[in-house]
């Protein structure tokens, strides 16, 4: 299939493909489920961006996910993506597609005017959490992708029929950081990958509704948890990331 040069983000609001992604590296804020991709390093910063800049961002209690657009150029210049509450069922994740290949591209708005980006709705956790999909809806699964578009390193805009319909984030684990502080540029340890996946199971599944209902199970699961990431001693970056909810949990809900 032709690969798409032209995308729809909110009904009439369009965009061209270019050929210069993002280089900033992904922070995959774990506390939040959120993942930052810009050149600002703290709140100021990024206040500071939102005003330079035009596209969806947050607006009082609206919350769509962010596109940013510098105003000379109107070429893409940072992103925010909210992930999705719950995961899919395994049969569902197993129908994403693994084609077509991600092509890197960046993004040049037709016009300088605001949008609105709707937040997904559906995630979908890859084996080993190794990439999560993040879906408008799960209809997305019935039909081919047109194309993936690597706007940022291990983020892709995924397309179907010219319509941007949800995004990707290969790799996840090693974008993990708290905030909008940068991730650790060291490879994620092994034991931290075990304990990202096993974060990302109490999360996103019925074991956080049996944790809020303090079922003893999940909160025994919790707890095992919570102290796994403190006796972590390597990756304290990624492990500290993953107590940042983990740890702010198990005090809620299991005493510490």
């Amino acid at each position: 299939m032709a690969f798409t040069v032209r995308l729809t983000l909110d009904g009439d609001w369009k965009a061209t493909v270019t050929g210069d992604p993002l280089r900033s590296t992904p922070r995959f804020d774990f506390r939040d489920q959120y993942v930052r991709i810009g050149e600002y390093t703290d709140v100021n910063e990024w206040q500071r961006f939102l005003v330079e800049t035009f596209g969806s961002r947050e607006w009082l209690w609206d919350a769509p996910d962010e596109l940013r657009f510098d105003q000379a150029g109107r070429e893409l210049v940072g992103t925010g993506f909210a992930l999705p509450y719950g995961a899919a069922d395994a049969e569902d994740t197993a129908r994403v597609p693994a084609v077509p290949p991600v092509r890197p591209g960046g993004l040049r708005a037709d016009e300088a005017r605001d949008f609105r980006l709707e937040v997904t709705s559906e995630l979908c956790r890859g084996p080993g959490d190794t990439v999560l999909t993040c879906l408008r809806d799960l209809d997305v699964l019935d039909e081919p992708l047109d194309a993936r578009i690597g706007i940022a390193p291990d983020v892709a805009l995924l397309v179907q029929h010219g319509t941007v319909v949800g995004w990707s984030l290969t790799d996840p684990v090693r974008y993990l950081t708290s905030g909008f502080a940068a991730p650790d540029p060291a490879p994620p340890a092994p034991a931290t990958r075990r304990l990202f996946t096993a974060c990302m199971e109490l999360v996103t599944t019925e074991l956080l509704d049996g944790v809020r209902d303090r079922v003893p199970a999940a909160l025994d699961r919790l707890r095992a948890l919570n102290e796994a990431l403190r006796a972590q001693r390597e990756d304290r970056h990624r492990a500290d990331a993953l107590l940042a909810l983990i740890g702010e949990l198990a005090e809620d809900y299991a005493g510490g």
